[in-house]
Parts: structure tokens; C-alpha cells; sequence
């Protein structure tokens, strides 16, 4: 009996083969950020997560996110509670310049028509027998935005929190994989070749001035978009102001990093094979997907609409930079346009799609809140 009780305390004890195949992502996603360089600072505390989330304590020890009273559930609090990402905003807005869409405001309108993956997918959703709080927290997936996608599921649908968040960062790390073939599928080799006018200087006092004056049109389009948007403006003011440099600099270094670390790991630890691997989670990835590859078409075919009627073509690449996942989706959309011509640097145009598809998902957040919250 002894032996018994002694093989009892034993992690293995209560480790089944769904716990197996949620630790054997975690090594997945850790290799993937190793090896590939796939987004180490999110893959590396998730996949860890991840393994530490599926090794079962005994029973009545407090010791898993969903255990009250533990560590890992007083840290997992902050994404419960839309906590971190708020923060994650702040940190991004000190680190984004916002001249590129400035610059030209054109490009601004291919991050609004990247959000036509999450409506689209808002749809599928209700059709699929999702509860419209539901459907509105997986269709936020496809705007590839992590943070967003944790807070708006955190107010709409916290039961679903876990297979969001992880589908949200998943399709975030696998940008590079995903965007290239949607890109050489729907535009020929003649427009991956456009070369874009270089973008004029924009003045300091107009930096000053966007970050109050776009939060104040945001908020009040969308309200529910505040919380984000509030905190994203505010730290490119820390920045763009130029007089607290040292605020700026901890919010986007210091404060972000510490964050990334909590919510990466807390999200990664949720993910308990007995309450995560259901048809349900299977069902949330699958339609994460097709939102997010939709999300890239749309930017991508709104683009050649636009060129329809513009003397001055744009590339249609920049299209698929108004998913916002900041700044991968520039990087690759800057990668595939030097591959048809060496000469051709898209880098600095693609960031403008690029953060206006943050504020844009930010806002289409904003509108699922305040039309399906439960206030």
C-alpha cells in the first residue's frame, strides 16, 4: 500500500497520452522558435507553458492555472482580466512610428480591408452553432494579433480563452509560412514588381498630434476599442514627444518584455490536454485559419481595387501587411517583393498597412464588444 501511495505522488501516475501530445506542441513550438526563428519571445514561453500546464499535480494540490489559490492562476489573472494585453499595447505604441501610414493615408485603407477576415469569419462562426459572444472572440483571430485576441475572448467568451489564444499566436509565429503562397497565388509577377514612391518626411509636431487626435476619432467610432487603443496612443506619445524618452524606453523594452514572459507562459500553462483537446479547440484552429488567410486576401484583392482606380499603383503585396502581426507580415511582404526584384525595397511602405491593421483590429474588437458584451 505504501508503494502504492508512493507511486501515486508521481507525476506519471496521472499522465495520459493527451497530456503526451500537448507536451510533445510545447517541444514543437520550442523548436520552431529555435530552429526557425519563428517568434522566439512568444513560442518559447508558450511552448514551456505548455509543458509545465500538462504535467497533472496530485490531487488537492493547488498547482495549475485552473487550481484557486495557486501561483500559476494568480499569474494566469491577467489574462483572465485583459490585463497584459492592454500593457502589450502600451509597449507596442513605444516602439511604432506611425510616419510610413502618415506619410501616405492611402495605404491606411489595406489595413481596414484586412479586417474583412474577422467579420467573414464572425459568420462562419454563427453558422457553425457558436454563441454570437463566441463567434465574435474566433473571428478576431484573423486580424494575427495576439494581444487582442486574448482581451476581446477574455470579455466575450473566457470558456474559449485557451484554443484562441494559442490559435492566435500560432498564426502570428507562422506569417512567413502562410502569407507567401496567398501572395504569389493572387498577384501576377508584373505587380509583384511595382515599385512604390518614397515616402515623404513627416514633420515631429504632426507625430505629436496623431496619437491624440486618431484615439479620439477610434474611441468614439468604437468605444469598446478604449482599453487597447488608449494604451497603444499613449505610448507612441511617450515616444513621439520626445520629453519622456525614459518612459518610452521602459515601456518598450522593460515593461513589454516582463509581460510577453507572464502572458506567454500563463497561456501556454492553460492549455491542459483534458479540458484543451476537444473537437471544440479543433473546430477554433480550423476557422482561425480560414480568417486569417482570408484576412490576407482581402488586403491583397482591395489592393488591386484600388489600382483600378489610381494613377499611382500600388504594389499588391502591401495588401497582405494589413493582418497585424507587427512587423512580420512587413518583412514578408519586403521578402517576397526583393524576390522578383532585388532592387525592390517595400519594407518601409508595408509598415503602413501594417499598424493601421493594429488599430484596425483593435477597432473591430471594439465594435464585437459593444455589440455583443453583456454589460
Amino acid at each position: 500500500m505504501n508503494l502504492l501511495t508512493f507511486y501515486h505522488n508521481f507525476g506519471f501516475a496521472h499522465l495520459e497520452w493527451i497530456n503526451l501530445i500537448m507536451i510533445a506542441a510545447g517541444v514543437i513550438f520550442i523548436s520552431l522558435a529555435v530552429t526557425k526563428d519563428f517568434e522566439p519571445l512568444l513560442l518559447v514561453p508558450i511552448g514551456f507553458g505548455i509543458i509545465v500546464g500538462n504535467i497533472l499535480p496530485i490531487d488537492g494540490m493547488s498547482l495549475s492555472v485552473y487550481a484557486e489559490g495557486s501561483v500559476f492562476s494568480y499569474i494566469y489573472l491577467g489574462v483572465t482580466n485583459g490585463i497584459y494585453p492592454p500593457l502589450i499595447f502600451l509597449g507596442i505604441g513605444a516602439m511604432t512610428d506611425f510616419s510610413p501610414m502618415l506619410s501616405n493615408p492611402k495605404l491606411t485603407l489595406l489595413g481596414a480591408a484586412a479586417q474583412i477576415g474577422v467579420f467573414l469569419t464572425f459568420i462562419g462562426s454563427l453558422y457553425l452553432g457558436f454563441s454570437p459572444e463566441q463567434a465574435g472572440a474566433i473571428g478576431i483571430i484573423g486580424g494575427a494579433d495576439g494581444p487582442t485576441a486574448i482581451f476581446l475572448s477574455s470579455m466575450l467568451a473566457p470558456e474559449l480563452l485557451g484554443p484562441i489564444a494559442i490559435a492566435a499566436y500560432s498564426y502570428m509565429a507562422l506569417v512567413p509560412v502562410i502569407q507567401p503562397p496567398i501572395m504569389q497565388l493572387f498577384t501576377t509577377k508584373q505587380e509583384r514588381r511595382i515599385h512604390m514612391k518614397p515616402p515623404r518626411q513627416v514633420s515631429p509636431k504632426e507625430k505629436i498630434i496623431f496619437p491624440i487626435v486618431a484615439f479620439l476619432i477610434c474611441a468614439l467610432i468604437a468605444p469598446g476599442s478604449m482599453t487597447l487603443l488608449g494604451m497603444l496612443f499613449f505610448g507612441n506619445l511617450l515616444k513621439e514627444s520626445m520629453v519622456t524618452e525614459r518612459l518610452a524606453n521602459t515601456a518598450r523594452n522593460t515593461l513589454i518584455d516582463i509581460v510577453t514572459i507572464l502572458l506567454g507562459f500563463s497561456v501556454g500553462a492553460s492549455t491542459q490536454a483534458q479540458t484543451f483537446l476537444t473537437s471544440q479547440s479543433l473546430l477554433i484552429f480550423a476557422l482561425g485559419a480560414v480568417s486569417f488567410v482570408v484576412a490576407t486576401m482581402g488586403g491583397i484583392l482591395f489592393a488591386k481595387v484600388m489600382n483600378l482606380f489610381l494613377k499611382e499603383k500600388i504594389n499588391p503585396l502591401l495588401g497582405a501587411a494589413g493582418v497585424s502581426a507587427v512587423p512580420d507580415s512587413a518583412r514578408v511582404v519586403h521578402a517576397v517583393g526583393l524576390k522578383e526584384d532585388p532592387s525592390n525595397f517595400l519594407l518601409i511602405h508595408a509598415m503602413a498597412p501594417n499598424v493601421a491593421g493594429v488599430i484596425g483590429s483593435a477597432i473591430a474588437a471594439g465594435v464585437l464588444w459593444s455589440a455583443l458584451g453583456k454589460f
